[in-house]
């Protein structure tokens, strides 16, 4: 359906702002400065992975479709950290066995600001499921409270080096930490793989953290964030490195234990808890709902492998001043799409960026071909997949759907509304995301994974068509 004149178009904008501003998100309609061209163009569909289209140019509008999207440029949202993914034991084993050139280069590729630009980086505090081996920094089998054993000399072989490279070729790389299990003397079952955590070992796990945190930042690698635990409901029937965390535990050691341990040694670091799924949405809410906890917390790391990314606009309307990141989901290194289905990654980053997260940190970043090293039971891929045998680097359909918001979209930069007419928006398939720069220019990314279709944006009275291939993502980029 369009509407067929400037009046029609007029009275549609009208009556989608004025339904807007009674659900409390009033849009300004009249503003076209930064409605000027050219739109330069990006796409990956078929055969082509992040290629130079033709540029678009903005055009007055007289007609407006139906499912028309709306650009909402003057209503800006969460502020963007940046786009990553974890630097597990594993991938920077995988990294360390290239020579010197060939990583050299594919550091570069990833992680430089003119190129991929990935910024957001998870490491593991120990041993996560995708290490070479099982291992803590404070192994006994006594307990050792004072941690008079503790040690990081497992991470200076080859993963502390690795993350040096990966500071080098971006300096302005975001680094959380998360542990998979304290040491194993710390939980009711003696053991690094699954259990539960003691409340007595709350003091020394505090400590355990600052000691890491300052051995780290002696080998020169500052972490600007840490999660209490990894998947805080998961033990994986111990099956691989794991701790079950109960939320009133979670308070406690948050509120009493490493909230003021970081504080007392004058750190920075921002305290993230619950990093696990989107169905765990009242948890987060029930830890912010204590005063003493909400002092320290900085926000919400969230996983994608079990609910809908709408959970985080939950937290978020309760705790708007508390931030969403979210900081795990891979792809499988087995799926026949491993290379290009960067279209439902794109699709996903849509939701995960309209639900108001800062920063979007996919799983492990290199593996080999085998999807190696890994010491659990789950079969992952990486960003990139690097052969044991003859170092070819094979690049997933999830690195493609990054390039189209890292290589755009720089930290600082705030989200704002892509909203339908009537709330449709292109239809189904297609979802889509702004961003807007301190300086003026914006980007939209546009992920269509039904068939080939036309869709117009509109921003005040100008618009642009925009021809989506099908399974298709698309970067336009204006200034």
């Amino acid at each position: 359906m369009i509407v067929g004149s400037r009046r029609g178009f007029l009275k549609a904008a009208s009556a989608v702002a004025a339904a807007l501003a009674v659900s409390g998100r009033t849009k300004i309609w009249a503003a076209d400065d930064k409605a000027e061209g050219p739109v330069k163009v990006w796409g990956s569909f078929r055969d082509r992975r992040h290629t130079a289209l033709e540029p678009l140019a903005w055009k007055p509008t007289t007609q407006i479709a139906a499912d028309a999207i709306l650009l909402n440029v003057h209503v800006p949202r969460q502020e963007v950290l940046g786009f990553g993914a974890a630097i597990t034991d594993a991938s920077a084993y995988v990294l360390s066995r290239l020579n010197d050139t060939e990583r050299q280069a594919v550091m570069h590729e990833l992680f430089a600001p003119e190129e991929l630009a990935l910024n957001v980086c998870r490491t593991c505090i120990g041993s996560s499921d995708y290490s070479r081996t099982a291992y803590t920094f404070d192994e006994s089998p006594e307990p050792d409270p004072e941690l008079k054993k503790f040690s990081i000399d497992h991470d200076k072989s080859y993963y502390l080096p690795m993350l040096r490279e990966a500071r080098k070729a971006n300096r302005d790389l975001f680094l959380l930490s998360s542990p998979w299990t304290p040491p194993g003397w710390m939980k009711s079952s003696n053991s690094m793989l699954g259990g539960a955590m003691r409340k007595q070992s709350y003091d020394p796990y505090a400590r355990y953290f600052l000691k890491f945190l300052e051995a780290y930042k002696a080998e020169g690698v500052v972490i600007d964030a840490v999660s209490v635990q990894n998947e805080t409901d998961a033990e994986q029937e111990g099956r691989m490195p794991a701790c079950l965390w109960s939320q009133e535990h979670e308070i406690e050691f948050v509120k009493s234990h490493l909230g003021p341990t970081l504080r007392k040694a004058g750190l920075n670091t921002k305290i993230w808890v619950l990093d696990h799924n989107y169905n765990l949405w009242g948890r987060a809410i029930d830890e912010l709902s204590d005063p003493a906890a909400y002092e320290y917390i900085d926000g919400i790391a969230w996983h994608g492998y079990v609910g809908e990314p709408s959970a985080m606009s939950r937290v978020h309307d309760a705790f708007p001043q508390k931030n969403a990141y979210w900081t795990e989901g891979g792809p499988d290194i087995t799926a026949p799409d491993y290379q290009t289905d960067f279209t439902k990654w794109a699709d996903q980053f849509n939701g995960i960026l309209n639900n108001w997260a800062r920063s979007i940190t996919a799983w492990n970043i290199a593996l080999d071909e085998k999807g190696n090293p890994n010491i659990g039971p789950f079969p992952c891929g990486g960003v990139i997949t690097v052969d044991n045998t003859t170092h070819k680097v094979t690049r997933s359909g999830q690195y493609w759907a990054f390039a189209h918001y890292s290589k755009h979209v720089k930290r600082g930069a705030r989200v704002f509304a892509t909203d339908g007419v009537g709330g449709v928006g292109a239809g189904v398939d297609v979802s889509h995301t702004g961003f807007c720069h301190p300086d003026g220019s914006c980007v939209v990314v546009v992920a269509n994974r039904g068939a080939e279709k036309r869709v117009q944006l509109v921003l005040g009275s100008k618009a642009l068509d925009v021809d989506l291939p099908a399974d298709s993502v698309q970067t336009l980029h204006w200034s």
